[in-house]
């Protein structure tokens, strides 16, 4: 039986979108948002959590996974590149949830980085940019 035969949610998985964290509370809003799009995406329960400044930490977000029954938990860093916090803080992290507690599995995907998406998604934003533009100086032309 392929992994495609079951969802991720029969496992008890449980995602968590693993960002920054900011003083700007939409900052942190969009992250969660992110999260809720993973779970519809996924079938699986996400939530977002925050390396500093924002709540919940990832401590708190993985209680509340295990809380809810989930068993394996995938964090995604939401970070671009592999740079000190997926390289360095975020390892050291789940290294104390795994002694924490050792009945679960934890997962770490791969950052943004390499995505083979990503670069469409940047020239997507230029393109839009360019439109943009190009309509804001077509209005001033004919004004």
């Amino acid at each position: 039986m392929g992994s495609e035969s079951f969802s991720m949610s029969e496992l008890a998985t449980s995602i968590i979108i693993f960002a920054h964290g900011s003083k700007v509370a939409e900052a942190n809003e969009t992250i969660a948002r992110l999260a809720r799009q993973v779970a519809r995406n996924s079938g699986c329960p996400a939530l977002a959590a925050y390396l500093e400044v924002a709540q919940p930490d990832l401590s708190a977000a993985v209680a509340d996974s295990i809380r809810a029954g989930a068993r394996r938990v995938v964090i995604v860093p939401c970070f671009l590149v592999f740079g000190v916090h997926v390289r360095e803080d975020l390892p050291r992290l789940v290294e104390k949830l795994e002694s924490a507690h050792p009945g679960v599995e934890f997962l770490v995907s791969q950052p943004l980085e390499g995505h083979p998406g990503l670069g469409e998604i940047l020239a997507s934003r230029v393109r839009e940019t360019l439109a943009a533009e190009a309509i804001a100086t077509a209005g001033r032309r004919k004004g």
